[in-house]
């Protein structure tokens, strides 16, 4: 009896990124984080997520903190370990699409303060909005990785999936990521997916998924005897429900096969043991919902990812209609459908949903629509796998001229524009692709710098780390 290849299968450690973005709505701070860096970066991570996503408009708005600082504590940290973030293709980190010198400067400064993957998506699997990061990855020497959102519907078969790997590949991505935001990628699914794909591509595969429906272990399983090269756990204390699954509940699974991680479990032990204590503290306050650590199998049922649910749930609440949850739950395939059958996550799955809620309450479908429901009809978030229902868009947008192109296309270069409305704040070149993001958000946080620095005495202050001590 021939014994199978080694493969060890490799992970990336989600638990300073995705899984406190989607247990406790993007709340660890940077402190909590810096003390077990040593350890984690002993571990042997195919690559630690640490950065990106929401963490960056949550460090400015909830924790006064800057997101480029974190980076590079962080960096400084990792000797051994490569750092991941995830980036919003055209939309970057922010809620609209940004010119192509403004997502440029951002990918070079993220590369530039320590980031070594760049995992790039678009909620419509548009790859023309992913163009431009992914060039400016490979131009700075950085890894670009192409996340596909998956999800399902009539024209999401395996050809599609085969197809636009292709295309990722000839696009000069690096790997290509399978985004399973809403856990719907099933088991026996996950061995046909990750065989087709290894078929039609020679780019290294990751798969991404979340527990909430509660098969993600199970799809990892079939995904790696598939020959999957990477998955995303997260460590036990911040593992399962809306996140990923465990990462020592993996490691232990594969251990002895030729899928050995070769990670040491009493080493992941202690950082669990290390994370442990700030999960109870998190449930104490209420900062971690135990709503979002069940199973919900209604996600495999209509398809909606558990943040979206529970975005639902409160627009209800504040209407006084949580009654009509149900017709909701039914009215989304249907809006989904009308809008060419996008994958649900953000924030294609915020405008789908909140159209879904306005039908219903309205008790006339597209009485109202949102202005980001008039954009989406009008091609300004880029295009669809299938064409959008004509009566609907018709109703919704009038003769308003519909986009064909590549929306950012249509955006003149703005980074000297933005530059010279914050130029007072500025006091690192990073500050501009803060304020390009969020100019509210981030003003706010200059004010509260600049109020933290006049506190202490600046001839002490390391100005070069941004260390103030007070």
């Amino acid at each position: 009896m021939t014994m199978p290849v080694q493969k060890p299968i490799k992970i990336t450690e989600t638990v300073l990124r995705d899984a406190h973005q989607s247990l406790i709505a993007t709340r660890m701070p940077t402190e909590l984080m810096l003390p077990i860096v040593d350890k984690m970066d002993k571990v042997g991570y195919h690559s630690v997520e640490c950065w990106g996503g929401a963490t960056f408009d949550a460090c400015l708005r909830f924790l006064k903190e800057d997101p480029w600082d974190r980076l590079r504590k962080l960096r400084d940290g990792f000797k051994n370990t490569k750092l991941q973030m995830l980036f919003r293709g055209q939309n970057i980190l922010g809620y609209r699409h940004y010119a192509d010198d403004v997502v440029e400067y951002f990918v070079q400064k993220s590369i530039a303060n320590g980031i070594d993957i760049i995992r790039i998506f678009d909620c419509l699997n548009d790859l023309r909005n992913l163009e431009c990061a992914v060039k400016a990855c490979n131009k700075e020497k950085g890894h670009a990785q192409v996340a596909l959102s998956y999800t399902l519907g009539d024209a999401y078969t395996l050809d599609y999936w085969t197809n636009i790997a292709k295309e990722i590949e000839d696009m000069g991505a690096d790997s290509i990521c399978i985004k399973d935001m809403a856990g719907l990628l099933l088991p026996y699914k996950a061995t046909e997916l990750i065989g087709a794909m290894k078929g039609a591509t020679k780019l290294p595969i990751q798969l991404h998924t979340h527990y909430t429906s509660g098969v993600a272990s199970m799809t990892y399983l079939k995904a790696v005897e598939a020959g999957v090269d990477v998955i995303d756990c997260a460590m036990s204390p911040f593992a399962l429900g809306t996140s990923q699954p465990a990462t020592e509940v993996m490691v232990e699974t594969f251990r002895g096969t030729p899928y050995d991680t070769g990670y040491d479990q009493n080493l992941l032990a202690e950082i669990a043991d290390y994370f442990r204590p700030y999960r109870e503290e998190c449930l104490k306050s209420g900062l971690m919902d135990p709503k979002v650590l069940g199973v919900n199998i209604k996600t495999l049922m209509y398809q909606v990812p558990g943040g979206m649910l529970s975005n639902m749930v409160s627009q209800l609440k504040e209407q006084n209609a949580s009654d009509k949850y149900d017709d909701v739950l039914k009215e989304i395939p249907k809006v989904r459908k009308d809008f060419g059958e996008p994958p649900l996550v953000t924030p294609s799955s915020q405008i789908v949903g909140t159209q879904a809620v306005f039908n219903v309450l309205m008790g006339e479908r597209y009485k109202m629509a949102t202005d980001q429901t008039k954009d989406l009809l009008s091609g300004k978030y880029g295009r669809t796998v299938k064409p959008f229902n004509p009566e609907v868009q018709k109703k919704v947008i009038g003769d308003r001229e519909v986009i064909t192109c590549r929306p950012a296309d249509l955006i003149p270069n703005e980074l000297e524009k933005i530059e010279s409305e914050m130029k007072q704040w500025k006091q690192q070149d990073e500050d501009i692709l803060t304020y390009a993001l969020f100019p509210q958000v981030a003003t706010d946080f200059f004010k509260y710098r600049l109020a933290q620095q006049e506190k202490v005495d600046l001839k002490q202050a390391d100005t070069k780390n941004a260390a103030y001590p007070v």
